[in-house]
């Protein structure tokens, strides 16, 4: 028999769902947990600000700071370069994300396990592979044809190289996701009605899944603008290729700390902007 506020009764489901104070102290304990970790999350944003304004640097000293020369054309950089690189991340990860979703072959597998391999990395080891890559035969013969075509790999070239590298799994993920949730059974009733296999993916897949692929998109640019550690060993920290996160390592090493933050509290605004578009086109989605 049960009894007691601290049981658990069956669900429709055959699951068992906590009553009473067991439910009660659940829900306390999981919003206990969130609000701290937002807190901490508020404290760090905040301490940004708070240390700009302790230090005095008001709205014109940071509209200064974001006017010269190097940040202003660092800022350039980041966003025409992220920019390109989305582009690219959307070329690939549509088809591959529909091959995944839709299809099951062999190696299927193993195939999506090396999608995520870029998630798991250090991203610091992708600047190491691709340094190696490129001082091989077939590297360096690709450097030449670019070098043909006037085009220099430690250049905007090589920062949207290391972007899309980094960013392009997270966008095949949601992209995948998004094709998961379109049923095959639409695209078959298309094919029924006479729509060519292209046509039914245009027509019909590809409308029903535009959220989940632009909320994708645009986490991968997100992920895009933040590159870091690539950007360090691939291509360096020369004045032409200087993007914000350079930027902000380049300031705070010597000692500029208030120019490094206030680059740093841009790059939180549109990270912030990004995520909001996200959980405005895909609420509730999980992102690997």
């Amino acid at each position: 028999m049960i009894g007691g506020n601290d049981q658990s009764t069956p669900a429709s489901n055959g699951m068992f769902r906590p009553v009473g104070s067991a439910r009660e102290s659940l829900t306390i304990m999981s919003f206990s947990v969130l609000a701290l970790f937002a807190i901490v999350i508020l404290t760090l944003l905040l301490s940004d600000v708070w240390y700009l304004a302790s230090h005095r640097v008001g709205f014109a000293r940071i509209t200064e700071i974001l006017t010269s020369q190097d940040v202003r054309r660092s800022m350039i950089l980041s966003v025409w370069t992220s920019l390109f690189s989305l582009v690219l991340v959307l070329l690939f990860s549509i088809p591959i994300g529909y091959a995944l979703s839709r299809y099951r072959f062999r190696g299927h597998a193993f195939l999506s396990t090396l999608v995520d391999v870029p998630i798991v990395l250090p991203p610091v080891v992708i600047g190491i592979s691709l340094l190696a890559f490129f001082g091989t035969e077939v590297g360096m013969a690709v450097k030449a044809a670019l070098r043909a075509a006037h085009l220099d790999i430690i250049s905007g070239l090589g920062i949207v190289l290391c972007q899309f590298l980094v960013s392009v799994p997270y966008c095949i993920r949601a992209v995948k996701a998004a094709f998961d949730e379109v049923s095959n059974e639409v695209e078959d009733v298309a094919l029924v009605l006479g729509c060519s296999q292209w046509q039914a993916f245009r027509r019909v897949t590809l409308p029903m899944a535009r959220n989940g692929l632009v909320a994708g998109g645009i986490m991968a640019w997100a992920r895009a603008i933040g590159v870091f550690g690539p950007l360090m060993v691939f291509i360096g920290t020369g004045a032409r290729v200087q993007v914000m996160p350079t930027s902000i390592y380049l300031e705070l090493s010597i000692g500029n700390v208030e120019t490094s933050l206030t680059i740093a509290l841009v790059m939180v605004f549109l990270a912030s902007v990004a995520l909001a578009l996200v959980h405005r086109l895909a609420p509730g989605r999980q992102w690997t």
